[in-house]
């Protein structure tokens, strides 16, 4: 899972037994993914939590994610969705969806979530193209970084105003604040935090849960 750089384990562990309430199903996929070589893309209980919370208490019915991996994410927000909510997740991989989509089948999700599999930006400008523009409550963006403000611009399209962007590893364990980092992802990530610090079409907020959560709510 991923656990706050920033919060001492010994200070996590109290915040899991104090706050955490993880049902089993996601207990289970958190345990399973662990043991992949990639369990680092999941994202940890905590954030999950916060997500379904939020997710609630905005009354989203239409949510977006790009980048499913094995299925954490789009679970914990689908079973905080009404009957009627839906997600539609977007991924390239069909290794990884199809254990998400085991998680979805023993969660009782299954019916809330549609899976596009491709190129996320060409899967965000086909949503457009079929008339979802402003539709969306919520949308996850954790996938691959260098395109994050690609992701940004389209659901910036596709939520409705009201709607909350959550973006995924923003301070990328403090390598943003690092001037030595250079590489594609760090430069990606810090180009787009700089980018939400004067865009005015959001009000913006940073959660400082598992590698770093934004919030962009659009005005």
């Amino acid at each position: 899972m991923s656990r706050s750089f920033l919060v001492p384990d010994a200070l996590g562990d109290y915040i899991e037994a104090t706050w955490l309430r993880e049902p089993e199903v996601l207990r289970e996929l958190r345990e399973e993914t662990a043991k992949m070589e990639n369990a680092s893309m999941q994202i940890g209980p905590d954030q999950g939590q916060f997500m379904a919370f939020l997710v609630r208490a905005i009354g989203a019915k239409r949510c977006l994610e790009v980048g499913v991996f094995t299925g954490y994410s789009s679970t914990v927000v689908a079973l905080a969705l009404p009957e009627d909510g839906k997600i539609v997740a977007c991924d390239l991989s069909e290794e990884f969806t199809a254990k998400a989509r085991e998680c979805w089948s023993r969660a009782g999700v299954s019916d809330k979530i549609e899976l596009r599999l491709g190129p996320g930006l060409e899967t965000l400008d086909n949503l457009v193209a079929e008339g979802q523009a402003g539709s969306f409550d919520f949308v996850f963006i954790d996938a691959d970084k260098p395109n994050y403000m690609g992701y940004y611009e389209a659901a910036l399209n596709l939520v409705r105003k009201g709607g909350v962007i959550a973006i995924d590893n923003v301070l990328w364990s403090g390598k943003v604040a690092d001037k030595e980092e250079l590489d594609e992802s760090t430069t990606a990530i810090r180009q787009l935090n700089e980018h939400l610090h004067h865009d005015e079409r959001i009000d913006l907020a940073l959660i400082p849960i598992g590698d770093g959560l934004t919030l962009a709510l659009k005005k």
